[in-house]
């Protein structure tokens, strides 16, 4: 049994808030049961230096946890000078996982940054991130479209969401807490697209190295939790 009681496929309550900032170009409040990260969209008429003339956006991101998102304040990493890394693992996963689904040329010469600060943390933040950061850039590129900026469905290709899968007491689950987590044998956070390809795994064993078919039936777990990640998208920008 899970410590959590949940069936082995089951995700937790997960819910997806649009329009939470009144200044963002996009936003969202993602929740993936007590894991919650606000997810903001801005768009800035420039690129780096470095794709200065070239006719292409780009899409970015940054990462962070609020000095109480966890049973015990942490220090702010902006006081130390410097990001983790961690931090900075996280938003560049958050950023590739984002471009995989845009077309830059079409976007233009314009940057968009996704920043995704972790409120409250029980596990799976940069999978709640990538989740959320996707429909806070979608509601950005409609804000653009409004306006006659670009074609929304031109730049944005496909859905992009991510979920956590792990072999807790010698068995594939799906969607780990916290506690699941720290105690799991194996560990893994899967990307995946709308049309079901696939952006990025990271999977990692804490003791015992798993298996080809334990890995097959995280990835099989993976697809199902994301398909529902993306019905809960689609859902959520109909509204």
């Amino acid at each position: 049994m899970r410590p959590s009681k949940r069936a082995n496929d089951e995700m937790r309550s997960v819910s997806l808030e649009r329009g939470v900032s009144r200044h963002a170009e996009g936003s969202c409040l993602v929740k993936f049961g007590d894991t919650h990260v606000l997810c903001l969209a801005s768009l800035e008429e420039r690129v780096p230096g470095w794709l200065r003339n070239s006719g292409r956006g780009w899409v970015t991101a940054e990462y962070g946890m609020l000095p109480r998102a966890t049973g015990e304040r942490m220090r702010r990493e902006a006081s130390s000078g410097k990001q983790s890394g961690r931090t900075l693992e996280i938003q560049r996963l958050i950023a590739r996982s984002l471009r995989a689904v845009v077309d830059l040329e079409a976007l233009g010469e314009r940057q968009i940054t996704v920043d995704c600060d972790v409120i409250q943390a029980d596990g799976g933040t940069r999978t709640a991130a990538i989740t959320g950061a996707w429909v806070a850039l979608h509601d950005c590129l409609g804000w653009m479209a409004d306006r006659a900026m670009i074609d929304r469905k031109k730049v944005l290709k496909d859905h992009v969401a991510a979920v956590s899968c792990g072999i807790h007491g010698g068995t594939p689950v799906l969607d780990l807490d916290y506690l699941e987590d720290s105690s799991a044998g194996t560990d893994a956070n899967f990307v995946i697209t709308g049309s079901g390809g696939l952006v990025e795994i990271q999977g990692t064993a804490e003791g015992a190295p798993f298996s080809e078919e334990e890995f097959l039936n995280l990835l099989s777990l993976a697809r199902r939790g994301v398909t529902s990640l993306i019905d809960l998208q689609k859902k959520a920008v109909a509204r």
